[in-house]
């Protein structure tokens, strides 16, 4: 699979999700991005658009998506979110 999103962008979009998320019962909720981990930790879970992005060791991930046009939807949200978590630095 070709890298499209750059692993340093998922964990910063987790990490905004985790502090500016509503909590509900499967995670963190953020502009229909919903955030979450397994119980050690060791992987993170994006899920949003009908897709989920599986995040864990050695910084590899795996999309799981019916359609195209899902995965486009979900990177837009992921982008976006991405540049709320930068400007919140400045």
């Amino acid at each position: 699979m070709k890298n499209d999103i750059d692993s340093r962008q998922i964990l910063a979009v987790y990490e905004y999700i985790q502090q500016h998320g509503e909590a509900d019962e499967n995670g963190k909720l953020f502009e229909g991005i919903r955030a979450y981990s397994d119980p050690d930790g060791y992987t993170i879970y994006l899920e949003g658009s009908a897709l989920l992005l599986r995040f864990g060791f050695h910084n590899t991930y795996h999309l799981d998506y019916q359609h195209e046009k899902n995965k486009e939807d979900f990177i837009n949200k992921l982008n976006f979110i991405y540049q709320m978590a930068n400007e919140a630095k400045q």
